[in-house]
């Protein structure tokens, strides 16, 4: 398999499929929940019906990159930047929020990196070469440097590795190496790692959107591995170093002069952590910030009211849909998750919850999650395919009364408090389900609450899933595997996943995944709600070219221009 920029040998052959680590469902999560969903209430839901999307740039073609502001050419001496939340420590490993990779891949780099499109190129590896379908060999870049000047070594590729699978250092990502056999120096400036399994997700290992910061050896020891802190700063290869970092306050980046790409526009960057969505638009009223990642989609036109703003829409690859525990009563009914299924108008959420910033998930993989084989388009078109459950009260009825509950059931639904458009989707849908004769109790709970709880497999569940690489088989490889949180079993869909885990070819790999998904929306485990949208606010004056969905773990400022 090409990985984009590398050459590729083929022999041998690959094992069992992987499925995601704990780390990566509790980390993804984490993503869902740092990503300033704004407070909806269920007025503010009737408030929307009929309501059109808001005004502002979308991502081309729904799905492809977006550009907003045409470049004068002209240097940012300082960009002022909000987050949404908090952090106390920048590196990822430690601390595994979206936020944190927003801010650990402006400073440090992996192996590879991830392009606007999905696909993997060369970071501090030039180039990378698979020798068969466990071997990867990447040869180190020619003269890159850390932000001290200092030459980077295949020691310090190792080391770095070495630091990410070590549960101590890096508990939020160290699983995802348990499918490393080995990693070695194989030339002057050459790595190889080897995958236990063949398993192609492992490719995704050695970017810095995954699972690897490389950092100076020598800075890990001074350090005790412990980087990332006010006292011990991230240091790498990126495009900016950190020169000044309080925890839950805000960080401040100096452009890299050692940097082996184009130099940024942008000469020094503050991050300002503000998680409270007011404060946040208070100051940007106030015209302390230039640019505000992740704005609550539901007060986009607040945002876009105020003068010389522009609000820049692009898919995140996020999921949100219902999971079935099918062993627990009465969701072993398929009749039952049927039911359910259609009593959803997940069109009307798109459009009243969303304000027409998303799309009817009609699967479990998005489709910007198939970069360099389809377009999001030609993706969208393909999980069309897959069996669906039209938003139908005669429909549900009809599977309720074929059900063992016919005459109607209760059941509960909990929510986190970081994500209450999720809570008013489920009053929604709560108020149509008692239609057929259901009870839906929804609560909102504290979000480590909600986790323990969805961790301990109720009946019903909402799953919300920020996919973190674009390998398709990412979120079905976990909730079509052995271990998927709907306690699923089908040997049809285990044969088409375990099959596509061990496929070389990227078209039919992906034919394979979505056979796999059509087989298993024929029983229900399943009920897709919405692939969402991200909104990025900016000021008139400053651009961004070719943003996508991957952007923003893609060293983002590097897209940052002056603007007209």
């Amino acid at each position: 398999m090409d990985t984009g920029f590398g050459t590729t040998r083929t022999g041998g052959n690959t094992m069992s499929q992987v499925s995601p680590p704990p780390a990566l469902r509790r980390r993804s999560i984490l993503k869902g929940a740092l990503t300033g969903a704004a407070v909806l209430s269920v007025g503010a839901l009737l408030e929307a019906c009929g309501a059109q999307p808001s005004r502002g740039d979308r991502a081309a073609d729904g799905g492809g990159q977006a550009a907003a502001g045409r470049d004068t050419g002209k240097e940012i001496p300082l960009l002022r930047v909000s987050l949404p939340g908090s952090l106390s420590n920048l590196y990822p490993g430690q601390e595994s929020g979206i936020l944190n990779y927003y801010a650990a891949t402006v400073a440090m780099e992996g192996l590879v990196g991830v392009d606007g499109d999905g696909r993997l190129v060369p970071a501090l590896a030039s180039a990378v070469t698979k020798t068969d379908d466990r071997t990867h060999v990447y040869t180190l870049r020619e003269g890159a440097r850390f932000h001290d000047g200092s030459p980077v070594t295949v020691e310090d590729v190792l080391h770095s590795v070495t630091m990410a699978a070590d549960s101590t250092v890096s508990p939020g990502t160290a699983s995802y190496w348990a499918d490393l056999e080995s990693a070695r120096q194989t030339g002057p400036n050459e790595v190889t790692l080897v995958s236990k399994s063949g398993s192609v997700a492992f490719e995704w290992l050695a970017t810095a959107a995954q699972a690897l910061w490389i950092a100076p050896k020598a800075y890990w020891e001074s350090t005790g591995g412990k980087i990332g802190t006010a006292a011990s700063l991230l240091t790498g290869t990126g495009p900016y170093q950190v020169t000044e970092f309080k925890p839950d306050s805000h960080l401040e980046l100096t452009r890299n002069p050692h940097w082996w790409g184009t130099a940024p526009k942008v000469a020094k960057l503050r991050i300002d952590f503000i998680p409270d969505d007011n404060t946040r638009r208070l100051a940007w009223q106030s015209g302390e910030t230039h640019a505000s990642l992740n704005v609550p989609l539901t007060a986009a036109r607040q945002w876009e009211s105020i003068g010389g703003t522009r609000i820049v829409y692009t898919p995140d690859r996020s999921y949100a849909g219902l999971t079935f525990n099918t062993t627990v009563a009465p969701f072993d009914d398929p009749h039952v998750r049927k039911a359910v299924a259609h009593a959803v108008d997940r069109a009307a959420i798109v459009k009243e919850v969303l304000h027409g910033h998303g799309r009817v998930a009609t699967a479990l993989s998005t489709p910007e999650q198939f970069g360099g084989l389809w377009t999001p388009e030609q993706a969208a078109a393909k999980l069309a395919t897959v069996p669906q459950y039209e938003y139908s009260l005669e429909k549900a009825k009809a599977e309720l009364a074929r059900s063992k509950v016919p005459g109607g059931f209760t059941a509960d639904l909990s929510y986190p408090s970081s994500g209450p458009h999720l809570g008013t989707a489920a009053l929604a849908f709560a108020a149509e389900l008692k239609k057929i004769g259901v009870t839906l109790n929804v609560k909102e709970l504290p979000l480590e609450q909600w986790i323990a709880e969805i961790n301990s497999f109720p009946g019903l569940t909402f799953f919300w899933y920020f996919n973190t690489t674009g390998d398709p088989g990412e979120i079905v490889s976990w909730l079509l595997g052995p271990d998927n949180p709907a306690k699923y079993a089908n040997p049809q869909v285990t044969d088409l996943v375990g099959r596509a885990a061990t496929t070389g070819d990227p078209a039919a790999r992906a034919e394979l995944l979505l056979q796999a998904q059509q087989a298993q929306a024929a029983d229900a485990a399943y009920a897709p709600l919405w692939w969402g949208q991200s909104a990025l606010a900016l000021r008139d004056t400053v651009g961004v070219t070719g943003y996508t969905s991957y952007t923003m773990v893609s060293q983002w400022p590097t897209r940052i221009h002056a603007a007209v």
